[in-house]
């Protein structure tokens, strides 16, 4: 551990918890000692009591945590609020999750399965407790109709989605409609991590002829995953409290027969990010890098918000005059040209 990791220690050990701290907050703390992370991170008492006896896990909770933020960042990264994030902040987003909005719901679904990513991915390791090889596909040494053998080890996916779940939900104890909404997305997130397993095989046989193969289901790209979410972000359902029947349905008349299972919920619309506003946490958009040409998330006149824009002349340094020498190796020059960059009033 550096310097720099045991002077945050410290600082955390006098460090208040307040009251708008959330799980997330293990994300910044993941590379301190895992004790020190289970009391610092804001946990309500179902998920310390989880943090301290599964040190193991709760270190692979607060990576997929990070995991989660920085695709978070990675997807939103042209739109209006851009999942900003604040460093040694216990509630990490600031005040916008407190809005049931859809970037609210985005980010429970995003971190959530990051989550079960990470836990999946050190089970599949084996440096996690009581994590078995997943063979539920089939018994090893089997074939199925598609005419290849099942060998190797799954990554155990049910282990990932399972204390996932455990610790993530447990924080939503109450059953209002807001605790409702929160579980519903932590699901949506799961769910997506578990849709998107793949299928990998090897080739055998003599001369690479692949008389037969091996295969084994293993996790898909993340990055396929937050785009998959980015989707359901576009798309999310606003949803209301049915007064009769006590649950909640789409707000739109038109979506009230529709399946809402796979959607993501929320409950209010977004607040203005175009300007700072304290009370909602937004940041506004002035000096955001906007884009002239695009027609979508990041163009000038939207990301804006009508303000107009800079222009700025920078050096971008590329490589040039690539070369190829036998063998096997590239040589290229470094040049550079100057670059328009726009940049939001």
């Amino acid at each position: 551990m550096g310097n720099s990791t045991w002077f945050f220690a410290v600082l955390l050990l006098s460090f208040p918890v307040l009251s708008c701290s959330n799980w997330w907050f293990m994300s910044q703390l993941y590379d301190l000692d895992a004790q020190v992370m289970c009391n610092k991170a804001g946990l309500v008492k179902d998920q310390k009591r989880f943090c301290e006896k599964y040190l193991d896990i709760a270190i692979s909770i607060g990576k997929g945590a990070r995991l989660g933020v920085q695709e978070c960042q990675k997807q939103l990264k042209d739109e209006l609020w851009n999942c900003s994030t604040f460093a040694r902040d216990v509630s990490v987003f600031g005040k916008v999750p407190r809005k049931a909005s859809r970037e609210t719901a985005f980010i429970y679904a995003i971190t959530s399965s990051g989550v079960v990513h990470k836990i999946t991915k050190a089970c599949a390791r084996g440096v996690l407790r009581n994590c078995a090889c997943n063979n539920t596909q089939l018994a090893e040494g089997t074939y199925d109709s598609r005419g290849f053998e099942w060998g190797g080890c799954n990554d155990n996916i049910e282990y990932g989605l399972k204390y996932a779940s455990e610790f993530i939900d447990s924080r939503e104890k109450e059953q209002d409609v807001r605790a409702k909404i929160n579980l519903h997305n932590n699901f949506v997130g799961r769910q997506a991590i578990k849709s998107h397993m793949r299928l990998v095989c090897k080739c055998h046989g003599i001369s690479a002829s692949c008389s037969y193969r091996t295969c084994l289901r293993t996790l898909g790209p993340f990055g396929a995953v937050g785009g998959y979410l980015h989707d359901k972000y576009y798309n999310a359902t606003r949803v209301t409290v049915h007064q009769d029947k006590n649950q909640l349905v789409a707000t739109d008349r038109k979506n009230r027969e529709k399946t809402l299972e796979d959607d993501l919920w929320f409950l209010e619309e977004s607040p203005d990010y175009c300007l700072p506003n304290n009370s909602t946490g937004s940041l506004g958009t002035t000096g955001r890098r906007c884009h002239k040409t695009v027609s979508g998330p990041g163009n000038c006149k939207i990301l804006c918000c009508g303000r107009g824009y800079n222009t700025l002349q920078v050096q971008q340094k590329y490589e040039c005059s690539c070369k190829f020498h036998w063998c096997c190796q590239v040589n290229c020059n470094t040049c550079s040209r100057i670059v328009d960059r726009y940049v939001c009033r």
